[in-house]
């Protein structure tokens, strides 16, 4: 696996499986990654890839049942993730690892206010009095951008506009300057212009805090824009895993290309029609014996229907699973 060295997050062959009355859903399927200090890993991929459940699956916040996790390592702080109880998870969520999720309304608790749901890790995790969280609040407000901080700690969840709770989010994320930082899609409720700030105080706060950042959209421009690394899911599986600027300028996988021409272009006095992925994604009732986006490509043959091809080394930190080698057009003999 590329980028493994000096982790400050590795994950090796994770496996999750949701229990139904119609049978199980493997909904992650061997998923190995790494994350350096400092750098921003960019998860990308369609609805029901397998993006967010994975990054829930490290710590924990999956209910359980109907979710289990089969099978994994996951190492953070000289610890398996995966081992520790419940009490232990919960000091590490917040404090060592901060989670932003998609929908900040069903996030945020609508009976408190955001002040007391911002200093409440504040006072567990770091210890602080009551005057000092209040204080600590205000500024993580204005940090992520929220004009007269000060009032507004008083003010409840429905106050705020949606792209201010995704702030809100972002901040109470924040609070106790975590290790590592899980965005799930947390700009996909604001408008371009807010979009743009938080990018830009992401990229900040990295410079700042040395924080290590996962960062999961469908947006590959934004990926294109602030990611050091992008990791590409399909069917729950990784497809292709790469420096962006090697991914992107040489994309090794026919999903990831797919994924490319769907970017709409603004080049050209008429707009163009956008392109789509033709066919559905995978049923993931049954473990993946064969490639997952065999049906979909415009490449598959025999072999992709029999097997289901593991992670080559297609350029240094550059890796896909597909047995067709885009360079030299033909079957990759491995």
């Amino acid at each position: 696996m590329s980028g493994s060295g000096q982790a400050v997050l590795q994950v090796q062959d994770l496996k999750t499986v949701f229990a139904t009355r119609a049978g199980d859903i493997h909904a992650v399927n061997s998923v190995s990654f790494a994350l350096a200090p400092g750098e921003l890993l960019g998860v990308v991929g369609e609805s029901g890839s397998g993006k967010s459940v994975t990054m829930m699956s490290l710590i924990g916040l999956l209910p359980m049942p109907p979710a289990e996790v089969r099978q994994g390592r996951v190492e953070f702080g000289g610890k398996d993730l995966l081992k520790l109880g419940k009490r232990e998870l919960q000091a590490l969520r917040g404090r060592d690892i901060g989670f932003v999720f998609q929908d900040p309304m069903t996030s945020l608790n609508p009976v408190f206010t955001v002040g007391f749901q911002i200093m409440e890790p504040l006072r567990k995790h770091m210890g602080l009095d009551r005057r000092a969280a209040r204080k600590r609040a205000q500024e993580l407000l204005e940090l992520v951008g929220i004009p007269d901080a000060e009032r507004r700690l008083r003010d409840f969840p429905h106050q705020f506009s949606g792209g201010m709770r995704q702030r809100v989010m972002i901040a109470i994320a924040l609070a106790c300057d975590p290790k590592v930082l899980i965005a799930d899609e947390p700009t996909t409720a604001l408008d371009v212009t807010i979009q743009a700030q938080i990018l830009e105080l992401v990229k900040e706060l990295r410079q700042k805090l040395g924080m290590a950042i996962i960062w999961i959209t469908h947006d590959l421009g934004v990926i294109a824009g602030i990611a050091d690394r992008v990791m590409v899911m399909y069917g729950g599986q990784v497809v292709e895993y790469g420096p962006v600027r090697e991914v992107f300028a040489n994309p090794a996988h026919p999903y990831t290309r797919a994924l490319m021409t769907t970017i709409p272009s603004v080049r050209g006095e008429r707009a163009e029609k956008l392109n789509v992925i033709e066919g559905q994604p995978p049923m993931l009732s049954q473990h993946p014996t064969a490639c997952p986006f065999r049906a979909r490509c415009p490449q598959a043959f025999d072999r992709c229907a029999r097997e289901n091809p593991g992670r080559y080394t297609v350029a240094p930190e550059h890796d896909a699973a597909c047995f067709w080698d885009h360079k030299t057009g033909g079957e990759r003999h491995v």
